[in-house]
């Protein structure tokens, strides 16, 4: 089978929970995520919708054909991704917490021009420290402001707009979004250019990790300002030991 066409097999299993572990994260009735196979980042899931009617599988071959459907149709595909895909973000969150002690931003969106068929939502930590990060275009395809990677947000609120602006979004037109792959390398944070991959993953880690320092940080502050002001109140042990009644 195709490494181009897995995503599609997935959708289309009757019985998505027979999948391995190592592949299936979690399913519901009509999504499933699944481990990406090259996590470009810490954390990275696809959501896809399973292949029910009355939707067929090549209206679900990517976004662009999703938003060809009938708008009612297509939001409510674009719905359900996205009531799996906050699931998804609140175990991630509490991994996060868990392993590394902080939370850090999760973006969940598409690619416009993807490179393997059936839609499938990308759900990635922001931090986008991994191997598998090798190339530019890797990189720019998850830049969160270059404008290739479209947020689920974005994607939903052009429902909310006028016919033309809908159309003229929802093309989705190669063309206009490969070009982008190609821009020059800068950190998605501070905006500073890297000449090499090397150097940008480099920087992207040490990002990373002044996040984690900060935010735990900030953190044990909270913690110690609300452990002093309960030994402050009236009543506490640490009141009565200094004489305030």
């Amino acid at each position: 089978m195709s490494n181009l066409t897995i995503l599609r097999s997935y959708a289309r299993m009757t019985k998505p929970e027979n999948l391995p572990p190592a592949i299936l994260f979690n399913c519901s009735e009509t999504c499933l995520t699944v481990f990406d196979a090259f996590p470009k980042a810490i954390f990275h899931f696809l959501v896809l919708p399973r292949v029910r009617p009355p939707l067929s599988v090549s209206e679900l071959t990517d976004l662009r054909s999703l938003l060809k459907c009938e708008r009612k149709t297509a939001r409510t595909v674009l719905q359900d991704l996205n009531d799996q895909a906050d699931s998804v973000k609140k175990m991630i969150q509490e991994e996060m917490l868990n392993r590394y002690g902080f939370q850090w931003q999760i973006w969940v969106g598409f690619h416009p021009a993807p490179s393997m068929e059936h839609l499938h939502l990308h759900v990635i930590s922001s931090d986008l420290c991994s191997p598998k990060l090798k190339t530019k275009k890797h990189y720019n395809s998850f830049h969160p402001k270059l404008g290739f990677f479209q947020h689920l947000s974005d994607v939903l609120s052009w429902f909310d707009a006028d016919q033309s602006y809908f159309e003229m979004m929802s093309q989705l037109r190669k063309i206009d979004y490969e070009p982008l792959l190609k821009e020059d390398l800068a950190c998605w944070k501070c905006g500073r250019a890297m000449r090499n991959m090397p150097t940008l993953k480099e920087h992207l880690q040490e990002e990373w990790d002044g996040e984690g320092r900060k935010e735990k940080a900030r953190i044990a502050r909270k913690s110690a300002g609300l452990r002093n002001r309960e030994t402050s109140q009236p009543g506490s042990s640490s009141s009565q030991d200094l004489g305030v009644s």
